[in-house]
């Protein structure tokens, strides 16, 4: 948009389109216009002019910008060259500039008519997320190496306030992927595990008996080899690796220890029995 007798009306209306294409949740689109006047202090006659060009600017007597949306005016700011205006010269401009503020409004609508959903990928922004107040050290880490990390790896900024019995973590970011990869961690360390949940875990160690995955952010679980499939299994070697991504599923959280225990084969088809024979099981030690 362009307007040669005032910039700044055409900066409101192309802010206004560059908010909603980026997403930014406006209460509703704003137009502007500059309204002039020439004025003969001698007849009294005067015309109000729409929209003014730059020459109209300079000699006119006057600059009347205003801005609106299609309820009402937003903002208004005017120059004269005269000792004033009367209320009815004032009154004729004002609903001048509506009929103009309104038209320009209609127009831009043709291009965007609400915010878009959601933001654009590299908008920046800023998510603030509430834990326990018992959660606030996992956040930190030792010597603030998980946050810190959080940070170097998504490239986001992350702060950590205590705020009554709650921790307030806000997180800013300068674009959509640099935001998920922070919330992801963050929620991810504060998550609470459930029951019946299935997990996408990495392989951290193996042993004779199975493995452990951590399955979620700092949490790991054993995958007892009987888990892992569901013909029987008499050694672990060659049956995963470390490092390995695999989807698990939680069914268990020992009641006095809290450890975790966590499923494969439940996630695969079960065998069908043959011959009448039983399908293949195993059972934990």
């Amino acid at each position: 948009l362009e307007s040669n007798g005032s910039s700044s009306m055409a900066t409101v209306c192309a802010g206004t389109l560059a908010l909603m294409d980026a997403g930014v949740p406006i209460s509703g689109p704003v137009s502007g216009i500059a309204m002039g006047m020439i004025s003969d202090s001698t007849t009294g006659k005067y015309a109000i002019l729409s929209d003014i060009l730059g020459d109209e600017d300079h000699l006119g007597d006057m600059d009347f910008k205003v801005t609106g949306t299609e309820k009402g005016i937003t903002a208004c700011q005017m120059d004269l060259k005269v000792d004033g205006l009367t209320y009815e010269t004032l009154r004729e401009a004002l609903l001048q500039a509506k009929e103009g503020r309104l038209h320009i409004l209609n127009e831009m609508k043709k291009t965007i008519a609400k915010p878009n959903t959601d933001l654009k990928p590299h908008a920046p922004r800023a998510v603030t997320i509430t834990i326990d107040k018992d959660q606030i050290g996992a956040v930190i880490g030792p010597g603030g190496k998980v946050v810190q990390d959080i940070q170097a790896t998504s490239g986001a900024t992350v702060v950590i306030e205590e705020v009554g019995n709650k921790g307030v973590v806000s997180v800013f970011a300068t674009s959509k992927e640099s935001m998920d990869k922070a919330v992801g961690r963050i929620k991810g360390i504060v998550a609470i595990p459930e029951v019946g949940e299935v997990y996408t875990g990495k392989v951290k160690s193996i042993v004779q008996f199975g493995a452990f995955v951590e399955f979620m952010p700092g949490k790991d679980g054993l995958l007892h080899i009987s888990e892992i499939k569901w013909d029987r299994l008499e050694t672990m070697d060659g049956v995963l690796e470390v490092g390995e991504e695999l989807q698990v599923k939680l069914v268990e959280i020992d009641k006095k220890t809290g450890k975790f225990r966590l499923s494969r084969k439940v996630l695969l088809p079960k065998p069908e029995k043959k011959d009448g024979a039983p399908a293949p099981t195993s059972t934990p030690n």
